[in-house]
């Protein structure tokens, strides 16, 4: 019987789809479902259409409603169709007569390419080229480039280029998964790098066999990272309706390496730029934890926001249907978890209320300073290094804090924060900060609540957070999982892992592949950080870039608004909020 596959391209539109274009695409999957290929081919409400001029017989396209159509690889042989992407009618067929589909013989999975694009662009690079030996990829042989999948028609428009400036010219209109080697190899990777990120993680089948180049539906088989299977119309709806639904279906093969790893010795971390679906794979991670938790053990999935852990609650809903299994994993921030563990009847300090007892406390001792340096010394230095004894304090380094601190004016300083802390707790109120660190002395006590951790959004955690958290788990394989980006901070909580006791050396991954930007709005984006230090989550001493960075998606450039004042610029902003919504961008997606 016939089926409708559905491609990662298409999975990224996803957003952007407005409902009747959603139902559209249902509708179309149920045709394919229930009709023989006879009646697919005779449907008058579908018409599967051969496009005159077009450079491939497989490209076809489907009618979705009046205006829509949606371009699908539709093989000679087997029964299985792709949807490629979805667009207004004409810009459907504009896009598809150019494009053409092939097997590649090491990865064994179906590439589309702009082959028409590549054709006129290539000659006349190729005149304009230098010599041979100062171009892009000149260090690289045919080999090596055979070996990592890239095949003649794009080993020849490679070898005209000159810079990586070329490359981003001719990158959307490459295949994929080969555009993907040569930006890895353009940004300094290593072939053996290259091959062991990018090309192995393909490699569903090790075979040795010749690839039969003709036989689409085997290569589709072989396509799991970039083609989707969905086997009922109930899937399929929720995917439609939920955008995240999508990455239940796909995930990239450098995601997925880390996400369903057998077994780390010891804390991993991943981290990587805005979009590149850190979250994601922490939620998979979770998924493949379940998989083999014991009899028993349980799961904290935890995060820096009640925002965060809704969000977080909702994508392991959608990972993870079994109710009973996902009861194993508790979803909560890391004050909230540090609140159950004391179990106190103690009140947080609310907002505001904090300077007045930094206040009240400074009038007992006498201290002159302000409030906010006091809050401040308490929580980047006191709280930060778990200091616990007034001499202690006084040998402290105060990293970051700005001004210097003489060791005789320290006293006056520890004075009050014991002063501090003592009003609260004898007026049954708490910061949160201190909940934590009282919670992880408890826990080093008692002993641990959690055979895995699992942490979301790491970049904002104070070192008095992150000290719970080890904690929390004991020291075995698979006892912490960290994602994060310090491009990303929001909060001033700088933190080594190592010196908190979590020790990530062997076991970090960088993300480099972002899924939420076009490489249009990255590629302006991170010209503006060019320069800027970011630490990288685990030493202070070392620091985090934006190299090889990319996105999988290409659109058009960003556009730039100049305002005369801050009004005029919340009027604008408004105003443009209000066009997409109203083109049909979903508010959540903006």
């Amino acid at each position: 019987m016939p089926r409708l596959a559905f491609d990662i391209a298409f999975c990224a539109q996803l957003g952007k789809l407005q409902a009747p274009v959603r139902q559209g695409v249902l509708d179309a999957w149920e045709k394919f479902d229930r009709l023989t290929l006879e009646q697919l081919f005779a449907d008058p409400g579908l018409k599967l259409e051969a496009l005159k001029q077009a450079r491939d017989p497989h490209i076809r396209t489907i009618r979705i409603d009046r205006g829509t159509r949606g371009v699908v690889l539709a093989p000679e042989t087997g029964d299985t169709f792709v949807l490629l992407r979805v667009m207004p009618h004409d810009k459907a067929i504009a896009w598809a007569v150019k494009q053409k589909a092939s097997i590649n013989t090491v990865t064994r999975a179906v590439e589309i390419r702009d082959i028409a694009m590549l054709d006129e662009l290539t000659p006349a690079y190729e005149r304009a080229a230098p010599a041979p030996e100062q171009r892009l990829f000149a260090k690289i042989s045919d080999g090596d480039m055979a070996a990592l999948g890239i095949d003649g028609t794009t080993l020849r428009q490679a070898r005209a280029l000159t810079g990586p400036e070329q490359l981003e010219v001719f990158a959307p209109f490459f295949p994929q998964d080969q555009r993907e080697v040569l930006e890895y190899l353009a940004a300094g990777f290593t072939v053996e790098e290259v091959w062991r990120d990018v090309v192995a993680v393909h490699l569903a089948d090790r075979s040795t066999e010749p690839v039969d180049t003709t036989d689409y539906e085997t290569a589709i088989r072989h396509s799991g990272t970039r083609i989707a299977l969905v086997t009922a119309s109930e899937e399929l709806r929720e995917i439609l309706e939920q955008p995240f639904e999508a990455w239940r279906v796909f995930l990239h093969p450098s995601q997925h390496k880390v996400a369903y790893r057998p077994s780390y010795s010891g804390p991993a971390r991943v981290t990587g730029g805005p979009g590149t679906g850190k979250t994601v794979v922490a939620l998979h991670r979770v998924r493949h934890l379940l998989r083999h938790l014991r009899d028993g053990d349980r799961i904290l999935l935890t995060t820096y926001t009640n925002a965060l852990v809704a969000a977080l609650r909702a994508g392991l809903d959608s990972l993870v249907p079994d109710a009973e299994l996902r009861d194993r994993v508790d979803i909560m921030t890391v004050d909230a978890f540090a609140g159950r563990v004391l179990s106190t009847s103690r009140r947080p300090l609310r907002s505001g209320e904090e300077e007045a007892h930094w206040e009240a406390a400074a009038r007992v001792t006498g201290f002159t300073g302000t409030a906010r340096f006091l809050d401040q010394e308490y929580r980047h230095v006191i709280l930060a290094q778990d200091l616990r004894t007034r001499e202690e304090y006084e040998a402290a380094e105060r990293r970051g804090r700005g001004s210097s601190l003489p060791v005789a004016a320290r006293g006056p300083v520890w004075e009050t924060v014991r002063e501090f802390t003592d009003r609260l707790a004898a007026e049954g109120l708490r910061t949160y900060l201190g909940t934590c660190s009282e919670a992880a002395d408890l826990l080093r006590v008692e002993g641990p609540r959690y055979r895995h951790v699992v942490v979301d959004e790491a970049q904002d955690l104070h070192p008095a957070q992150w000290r719970l958290l080890r904690a929390a788990a004991p020291r075995r394989p698979d006892d912490l999982f960290i994602a994060g980006d310090p491009h990303q901070r929001i909060y001033d909580s700088r933190v080594s892992l190592k010196a908190v006791g979590i020790a990530v050396a062997g076991r970090s991954t960088k993300m480099r592949r972002n899924y939420r930007s076009t490489h249009e709005i990255l590629s302006w984006a991170t010209a503006l950080l060019h320069g800027r230090r970011f630490d990288d989550l685990d030493d202070d001493h070392r620091h985090d870039t934006l190299l090889g960075y990319r996105s999988a998606l290409h659109g058009s450039g960003p556009e730039t608004y100049a305002a005369s004042d801050r009004e005029a610029e919340l009027e604008a902003l408004v105003a443009r909020v209000r066009r997409w919504t109203a083109g049909g961008v979903r508010a959540g997606e903006i």
